[in-house]
């Protein structure tokens, strides 16, 4: 029940943005968590379009990125390669559990909302239980703030109050064009 409740948000997301008229769709755009993922032996990341409540196998590497898009699909992965031996190579597989590398990336001080700090990469190699999902690895290492509907609206208090908002784009986000 909550990934089809996630699904439809993220439609509705998916919707608005492209229901922008073009005129406006340069001076629009959301505010919000992207999650990105990296299937064990890849080496880049591809955009999450489920939710979090999704299995990962031992050796994947989530990614999450607070972003900046007037596109229906998260473009700005981290920034930090998806590279699991980098992250987890000293972690030793065993039968019991797996072992997933994590990345959150917090965004861009363009983007973030007014007077909230940016605050630094999170980059670590989780053990976790056979059955957890992308929620129960992020859950393992920030504190997530969600909307009703399933949508990720904070992690570790980033942003404190907001979900998911459009904003106009940011000036120098508009300048490099």
């Amino acid at each position: 029940m909550k990934l089809k409740v996630l699904l439809i948000s993220l439609m509705i997301l998916t919707t608005s943005a492209v229901l922008i008229p073009s005129s406006d769709a340069a001076t629009k755009g959301w505010r919000y968590w992207g999650y990105f993922q990296t299937a064990p032996g890849k080496s880049t990341w591809t955009a999450a379009m489920t939710g979090p409540t999704v299995d990962i196998a031992d050796g994947a590497v989530e990614g999450w990125s607070f972003v900046f898009s007037s596109d229906d699909v998260p473009s700005q992965a981290p920034k930090t390669k998806p590279n699991f031996k980098a992250i987890c190579g000293s972690t030793k597989a065993d039968s019991d559990t797996k072992r997933i590398g994590l990345v959150i990336e917090f965004g861009s001080p363009i983007w973030a909302p007014k007077g909230e700090k940016v605050a630094k990469t999170i980059v670590q190699c989780l053990r976790t239980a056979k059955t957890s999902q992308g929620i129960d690895v992020l859950g393992q290492v920030v504190k997530i703030r969600a909307a009703a509907s399933g949508l990720i609206c904070g992690l570790n208090g980033f942003p404190a109050k907001e979900c998911g908002v459009e904003i106009p784009t940011p000036a120098a986000l508009s300048a490099k064009k």
